[in-house]
Order: structure tokens, then C-alpha cells, then sequence
């Protein structure tokens, strides 16, 4: 077999290649693009007639030359650099780091300790497409959230009026009405015919002329007020923050329904809506995440480590202890973990698990991350298996234990 270690920077890629007992068959500074990745094959060819031979530890697991390696059908492995600086210690005490080094080192690494690392997964161009779409999705709602909490710090300081009538500052009546009325002063000025008219316009149909008395009667009472120019320049950084919520807000809509599109059109789409509190939106997160490829994961295990939802033993001696795992997949985690509250409702079964934790004394987060991780599990099957999900079958044999 051959083993190469791909150390890579923005425009350049290290690469060492050594065979089975770890002698150096050739390394060299490749360009990043079209020419480094045929100069890389070259080489490979050179030592190596069957891909299925070559093993490449590479320190990232997305973008395009990564692609062009599982393309090639090389067995790729993405290393944590975290592992690789685990690494470098056990056999390096120096301290010294290079480039060229650290391509030798992942090598090495892949050679000896592959076993132990995550092979990059061969998921569909339908998959990779939802999990792109999925994560600007997210970041969007992420970008949203940090607009909102800014604009909610500033109106504190001299707009508590407002905070009074918008429990929800990205909601589309209080970005018309911040809109038009930035300041307390500008507030003061609004008449219920102009409120009305801006409600209206930003698409409410319902209670239009009792919601406009309600905001008008809360923004003209009596508050402290910021003098004059501070409340100047804070009414334009709002008007600014508005605008930006308001752009994401359409951008965020936009991608829901790119995204629903390409979900929609997966072929364990229907898989997944039919487990219970996943939606279009969420499915497509946790099927982004975890990807289609049918041979990623052996067992529910592998999933639910990958999920970071399954605890985490640590003993030494007599001590023993059972936590959460905090090394793991964050948007993986947050989509499952909204999973889960959702189940709540549609399930009766993940009610009943979820309460059980809780009378054996569980917090409602640690709860809730047992019913995910029991969730992942029940996913698992319905994937391995092709079937969509079933209640009882999800749940019998806990009733029936129960019942006993």
C-alpha cells in the first residue's frame, strides 16, 4: 500500500508519500488547483497502479481538491488537527513544526493509527448539496440572531418603548415600525393611520387595527430618554440593523425554500419526515449532516458517537463518571437536539422516554439528549433497513419491559 500525507495551506499543498514500513517514496510542494492535483495523481501512479492502495490523511474533509481525491477513489481520512498535534508530541519533543513535516506526519499517521480516524464519507452530489444549503441556512438564522440581540442592546439604551411593543425584534412588525420610527420621538409622531398602513404593508392581515392602537398606546408612554445626539446617532445605527434583519429575513426565506427543493428530492427524504418532530427544514439539517453514504456508519454506535449524542465514560480506579460529549458535531448536535423537543409532541413514545428520564432524576437537558440519542438510533434503522418509521415498532420493547 501506499500512504500519503497532504499537508495543506491556501494556495500550496505539502505532500510525502512512504510505503508499508514507512520508507519515503517521494515528497513535494504541489500548487493548490487543477495543476497540483494532476502533478499529485502523477505521483501516485508512479508507486501505485491500484487506487483502492492509497491512503491519504489530509487535515480538512470539504472544498474541492478533497473531492478530487475521493473521485479518484483513494481511501481518504480526514485528521483532526487536534490528533495531529497529539500526534507530533508522542514522537517529536522538540517542539519543532514545518510544512513539509507535518505532510511526513500524516503519512505516518494514516499508516499506523488510520483505524482510529474517520474515513471521508462518499455521499451523494444530491447530500453535500443539501448540507451546503442547510449550513448557509443556519448561518443566516445564526447572523439573525446576533442582529437581533445588537439591536435589542442599543434600543435598551434609549428606546425601551420599543422592547415594550415587539417581544420579537425580527418579527415583520417590528422592523416596519422601526422602520419608520427609529427614535422615541419619531414614535410619538406616528398616527394609527400610518401605523396601520405599515403593518399592512409588511403583510399582516389579522387584527390590523386593535395591533396598531396596541403599539401606538405603548410607544407615546412616558420613558426615561437619552439626550438628544446619542439618540440621533442610536436612531441611525437602528435604522441600519433594521435593514440588515430585514435583507436576512428574505435571504433566509429564499434558502428554506432552495433547501426544501433539493430535500424534497432525496431519495430517504421520506424516511426522514416520517420519524416524528422532523420537518423539511430540520430533516434536511440531520440528513446533511449525517450524509447518505450507505457504508459511513457500521452500527447505531458509530452514528450516535458521530451525533455526539451518546455519553461519555471516564474511570480511573474507583472513580467513575458518565458525561456529555463535548467534542463533537455543533450544528449535528443543535439540529438533534431541536429534534428532540419536537418529538415531545408528535411522539408518545419519546414522551414517555423523555419523562422516565426525568423521574429517574435527569435535568430536562440531559432528558432531552437521551431521547435524541435514542432517536439517532431509531434513524439508524430505518435507514439500514429502508422503512419508514413506526411507532410501535419504535417503542414495543420498552412498553413491553415497562409492562413487566
Amino acid at each position: 500500500m501506499l500512504f500519503v500525507g497532504d499537508d495543506w495551506a491556501e494556495d500550496h499543498h505539502d505532500v510525502y508519500l512512504m510505503n508499508d514500513t514507512g520508507k519515503r517514496r517521494a515528497s513535494r510542494r504541489l500548487p493548490e488547483g487543477l495543476a497540483g492535483i494532476r502533478r499529485l495523481h502523477e505521483m501516485i501512479a508512479e508507486h501505485a497502479q491500484d487506487p483502492a492502495q492509497v491512503v491519504i490523511g489530509i487535515e480538512t474533509d470539504r472544498g474541492l481538491w478533497v473531492d478530487a481525491l475521493t473521485a479518484a477513489e483513494y481511501q481518504v481520512f480526514a485528521i483532526n488537527p487536534l490528533a495531529v498535534a497529539r500526534y507530533r508530541d508522542r514522537h517529536h519533543v522538540s517542539g519543532a513544526k514545518s510544512d513539509g513535516a507535518d505532510a511526513k506526519l500524516l503519512a505516518d499517521l494514516v499508516r499506523t493509527d488510520r483505524h482510529n480516524h474517520r474515513r471521508i464519507a462518499g455521499d451523494s452530489p444530491n447530500a453535500e448539496a443539501i448540507k451546503v444549503l442547510a449550513r448557509a441556512h443556519q448561518n443566516l438564522i445564526w447572523a439573525r440572531t446576533r442582529h437581533t440581540n445588537g439591536l435589542r442592546s442599543a434600543l435598551r439604551e434609549y428606546y425601551p418603548g420599543a422592547l415594550e411593543a415587539f417581544e420579537d425584534l425580527a418579527d415583520r412588525d417590528a422592523l416596519a415600525i422601526l422602520h419608520r420610527a427609529p427614535t422615541p420621538g419619531d414614535a410619538t409622531r406616528l398616527s394609527l393611520s400610518k401605523i396601520r398602513a405599515a403593518l399592512k404593508a409588511a403583510g399582516r392581515q389579522r387584527n390590523l387595527d386593535s395591533r396598531a392602537l396596541q403599539i401606538q398606546e405603548t410607544l407615546r408612554r412616558e420613558q426615561l430618554a437619552a439626550p438628544a445626539a446619542v439618540t440621533a446617532a442610536f436612531g441611525a445605527s437602528t435604522r441600519a440593523a433594521v435593514g440588515i434583519i430585514a435583507e436576512l429575513n428574505r435571504q433566509i426565506a429564499d434558502l428554506e425554500a432552495e433547501l426544501a427543493t433539493n430535500f424534497e428530492a432525496h431519495p430517504d427524504a421520506d424516511i426522514y419526515r416520517s420519524l416524528p418532530g422532523l420537518g423539511v427544514i430540520l430533516g434536511a439539517r440531520v440528513l446533511g449532516e449525517f450524509g447518505d453514504d450507505p457504508n459511513r456508519y457500521t452500527d447505531a454506535k458509530c452514528r450516535r458517537n458521530y451525533a455526539g449524542t451518546s455519553p461519555l465514560t471516564v474511570a480511573s480506579g474507583k472513580k467513575r463518571a458518565v458525561l456529555a460529549r463535548h467534542v463533537r458535531n455543533r450544528r449535528l448536535y443543535d439540529a438533534i437536539d431541536q429534534w428532540a423537543f419536537c418529538a415531545l409532541n408528535a411522539s408518545p413514545g419519546a414522551r414517555a422516554f423523555y419523562d422516565q428520564h426525568r423521574a429517574a432524576g435527569d435535568l430536562h437537558h440531559q432528558a432531552l439528549r437521551a431521547l435524541g440519542n435514542r432517536l439517532v438510533g431509531i434513524l439508524h434503522g430505518c435507514l439500514r433497513h429502508h422503512t419508514r418509521y413506526d411507532e410501535h415498532t419504535a417503542w414495543a420493547h420498552r412498553q413491553s419491559a415497562q409492562a413487566a
